[in-house]
């Protein structure tokens, strides 16, 4: 499941202005170093065309919910699913799906993931795409690295750097939060912690028991003071984020009453396994 608060602010701030004047590209590059954030704002942008929320994109409507988990008929994503590049293939259905029309929507949106791995003949496969698609379609490149894109490609996208001011905005965040930067240097590289963090989040709002076995998974990759600290605070912020999406506002409400109870649990000597089990049971309290 995408999780639409990995955006890439500035990057969504220049789509919705497209597409909230009706210039919308028929084809991009993205190109970002971390890939996951140009994945998860292609989706957003998904969701921002389909979204029948009023907060648009709200991530919790069907369409948007259908998107996200990978499920909805006009939004298709080709990987490398493993392979060392992506092939003619790969790319060739594709072609034939533009001879569909779009079945839930007024557009398609195709996104190709590790786009540098395109194939010579994939890349030519797609310049008929890129350059006059007969349905009514966005095609999005996503890459770590424009320079792997086959000149011909390139030139035919619209190009979108996300630079490192999501990083940097992440940093300030923490360091605003209460997290010193001894601890900070002391937690290091969190990105298995932070899908651990993501997976215990979203089962603690859905009142999910699986969030228990979570709990003790999350608990086992955060045997230090300062990295049960950075799992809270992440925590809080996620939450204090949800409260902006009215369809799971009380849930968040509830979350962080939670998160105050543990903060007392801590302060009590409470290990943080227990503290977290504590959090994802409040819902069958």
């Amino acid at each position: 499941m995408i999780d639409l608060q990995g955006i890439e602010p500035d990057s969504a701030a220049q789509l919705r202005q497209a597409f909230d004047h009706k210039k919308l590209a028929h084809s991009y590059l993205f190109v970002d170093p971390t890939a996951e954030r140009a994945k998860t704002t292609a989706y957003w942008l998904a969701c921002l065309f389909n979204c029948t929320g009023k907060n648009r994109p709200d991530g919790t409507c069907r369409n948007c919910q259908q998107i996200l988990s990978g499920n909805h008929p006009d939004v298709l994503l080709i990987s490398p699913e493993g392979r060392e590049t992506l092939g003619i293939d790969q790319v060739r259905p594709l072609k034939a799906e533009l001879a569909k029309s779009p079945v839930e929507s007024t557009c398609r949106f195709f996104f190709i993931e590790s786009a540098e791995k395109l194939t010579a003949p994939a890349a030519n496969a797609l310049l008929n795409l890129l350059e006059e698609p007969i349905a009514p379609v966005v095609t999005i490149l996503l890459t770590t690295n424009s320079n792997q894109i086959l000149p011909t490609v390139r030139s035919r996208t619209q190009l979108l750097t996300f630079g490192a001011s999501s990083t940097d905005s992440k940093t300030s965040q923490l360091l605003a939060s209460g997290l010193t930067p001894a601890e900070l240097a002391e937690v290091g590289e969190t990105t298995d912690l932070d899908q651990q963090i993501k997976y215990y989040y979203e089962e603690v709002l859905a009142d999910d028991l699986k969030s228990v076995v979570t709990a003790y998974q999350l608990a086992a990759l955060a045997p230090s003071h300062a990295i049960q600290k950075y799992v809270l605070i992440q925590l809080k912020l996620k939450a204090q984020a949800g409260l902006r999406q009215p369809a799971v506002q009380m849930a968040n409400m509830k979350f962080l009453a939670g998160l105050v109870e543990v903060d007392k649990l801590r302060f009590s000597h409470v290990n943080f396994k227990q503290a977290l089990e504590y959090l994802a049971l409040q819902g069958k309290r």
